[in-house]
């Protein structure tokens, strides 16, 4: 099947933005962009009515959505809903991600991505394990009593049955420079998150192998006068991946600033939207770990107050850095897309709208919410008519 999308704006893998061009997707890759006048007259056409067409989000920790929780249902069928709900706000690529649990939670978790990968759900691309090898004084909203120190038996479960993407979140302080080189040496991502580890731990973890940290300023040790701590470590180190939530409420905007400027570059920096089942919901509720979990403005927390991941989507994140930080639409859009999948490594496959790369694409209005949402060149959301593809118009 081939068509052409028409009447926007696209943006380039090189993050410029042009108009009076045409991206023509066929078999499910992009095959082309080109120059409007050089569509044929009769091919199946697109109208972005003036919207910009931007590749599909990436989103590296996504707990939930669709009225589901990963850890409370990992199946194929929970992955179906979240993928579903995920796709409504314009990601196309994913990582359910897995709350600290016990190890047969985590083995079964890893066989419900393995098969809905094998089974085709569109989006899911691997797994994120957040936990739960953390230090429980950063322990967040996590459950304490799931939280430990990382066995053998552990990455053996991880490496024998994991899928070709796998990001582990674990405190570095309390793994091994052995077993993070056991892990790396599988094929498999590091982040470090929920630590208390100091600078110079943190630091030399990034030198064993961690590529980055999961959710900068959150659950983790911070950047002090005389203790620089896990914040100052991945501020700066140049290789240090920085995935950021973007929602006003779990990094002050101004933070996240100062942020970029110690870094130098926006380069390494990634969005993620750290969702719950309160994404794609209408209801507000959910329990996590035997509280209850309440959503508002984009935020959850339970009765305490204390952070319980967020109602944030992909698309919301992407806006807020247009209103919130002054960026660019294209460079946020960037955040989103080409810096995951070069932290993933998967940058030949998706994360721009490159000639030969799956047809993910976004189509977004003026004010950042999502008209429609391709994977694989299939239509997966379209704004006007929900989830059923619509008719391509021929001129």
């Amino acid at each position: 099947m081939q068509f052409y999308c028409v009447n926007g704006s696209i943006q380039l893998p090189d993050g410029r933005v042009v108009q009076g061009h045409a991206l023509c997707v066929e078999h499910g890759r992009i095959a082309a962009i080109t120059d409007i006048d050089d569509v044929p007259p009769n091919a199946a056409r697109i109208d972005l009515a003036g919207n910009l067409l931007a590749p599909g989000f990436v989103d590296l920790q996504a707990n939930g959505g669709g009225g589901v929780l990963f850890n409370d249902n990992p199946s194929v069928d929970a992955l179906r809903v979240i993928a579903q709900a995920q796709s409504r706000f314009g990601t196309t690529a994913f990582l359910p991600t897995l709350i600290s649990d016990d190890l047969d939670k985590i083995r079964v978790a890893i066989g419900a991505v393995n098969d809905a990968i094998a089974l085709g759900v569109a989006g899911v691309i691997g797994i994120h394990l957040e936990g739960p090898f953390l230090n429980a004084d950063r322990k967040g909203i996590h459950d304490a009593q799931k939280i430990r120190r990382m066995t053998d038996g552990d990455i053996d479960a991880i490496l024998r049955h994991k899928p070709v993407t796998t990001l582990v979140t674990l405190a570095p302080e309390l793994v091994s420079d052995d077993q993070l080189h056991r892990l790396k040496s599988g094929g498999v991502l590091l982040c470090a998150g929920h630590t208390d580890g100091s600078f110079e731990e943190i630091t030399a973890s990034f030198a064993a192998g961690v590529d980055g940290v999961t959710h900068l300023f959150n659950a983790m040790s911070p950047l002090r006068a005389r203790a620089p701590g896990a914040v100052g470590a991945a501020l700066a180190d140049p290789d240090c991946w920085c995935c950021i939530i973007v929602d006003g409420e779990h990094v002050h905007p101004e933070t996240l600033k100062l942020a970029f400027r110690a870094k130098g570059s926006l380069d390494r920096f990634i969005l993620v939207t750290d969702a719950m089942p309160t994404v794609g919901q209408s209801d507000k509720e959910f329990i996590l770990n035997g509280e209850r979990i309440s959503a508002k403005d984009g935020v959850c927390k339970n009765a305490d107050g204390t952070l319980a991941g967020s109602d944030l989507d992909m698309a919301r994140a992407v806006q807020n850095c247009v209103d919130l930080l002054g960026m660019e639409r294209a460079r946020a859009v960037e955040l989103a897309t080409l810096n995951p999948a070069r932290f993933l490594r998967a940058e030949k496959q998706f994360g721009t709208l490159q000639v030969g790369l799956a047809a993910n694409m976004v189509e977004l209005r003026a004010d950042g919410v999502v008209r429609r949402t391709w994977i694989n060149g299939a239509l997966v959301w379209d704004e006007a008519t929900g989830c059923a593809p619509v008719a391509i118009a021929a001129a």
